[in-house]
């Protein structure tokens, strides 16, 4: 089974995707703070829905990967508008929002805002409000000088030799933003997959996020020693299963 890639206006960006037409409920995939839609997870789900005929939706946020647009101008407000966009102009119908680190978050907003469209969530490492409950409390004094007094920090990180921005923009915007602590009115059926051993986001993190979704059918799965990617060969299976 091929798959289609196209781009989609999103305001004034044209946001890529990619596209394995199938049956079923639609499955969408939201990716990650600075990833990309060809990341492991993402191919992972498409190779398993090419073998079963399933359709499903892969798109790069404003500012990452294939998509037009600065990364250092993006926001949750931007991110999330882009989500939207491409529930209501590529999808119709049921649709499950699978979302890994940030994009957990961006699936849970956009199922609040869509929640009659919504026929599951599975929600790998969800870092829920990172911006204000991970990210910002994390940053050293330094940071926080130059943010306030620059608008942006860029932390260092063995990916990117100049570092990744950090801007005031972001911060702000994804504090207007929080969900938690809940309660959220997500009624469909919720999995969330948990490494015990992540940096990012902490298992117990995820898990007020699940403590705080109101879904009577929600499975939280604590990988232990699972790190942030969840990525290894164990992990895609469990992933996929």
């Amino acid at each position: 089974m091929t798959e289609t890639l196209g781009h989609l206006v999103s305001g004034d960006t044209r946001l890529a995707w990619r596209r394995v037409e199938g049956e079923g409920p639609t499955l969408i995939w939201f990716g990650g703070f600075r990833s990309e839609m060809t990341g492991t997870k993402a191919e992972a789900l498409a190779a398993w829905a090419r073998a079963r005929g399933r359709d499903f939706l892969r798109f790069d946020y404003f500012g990452h990967g294939a998509s037009d647009g600065d990364f250092e101008a993006g926001t949750i407000t931007r991110w999330r508008a882009d989500a939207l966009a491409v529930v209501d102009e590529l999808t119709f119908g049921p649709i499950v929002l699978a979302g890994s680190s940030m994009g957990g978050w961006l699936a849970c907003l956009t199922a609040l805002a869509r929640p009659e469209r919504i026929a599951g969530l599975l929600l790998i490492a969800p870092a829920a409000d990172f911006t204000e409950r991970l990210m910002k409390p994390g940053l050293p004094p330094e940071a926080l000088a130059a943010i306030e007094r620059e608008g942006v920090w860029r932390r260092p990180s063995e990916y990117e030799p100049t570092g990744y921005p950090i801007t005031r923009a972001l911060l702000e915007d994804g504090a207007r933003w929080s969900i938690l602590p809940g309660p959220l009115n997500i009624a469909a059926p919720v999995r969330v997959l948990q490494g015990g051993a992540d940096p990012d986001v902490p298992w117990r993190h995820a898990l007020e996020l699940a403590q705080a979704i109101r879904s009577d059918d929600l499975v939280f799965t604590l990988i232990r020693d699972g790190d942030h990617r969840l990525s290894r060969p164990a992990d895609l299976a469990r992933l996929a299963g």
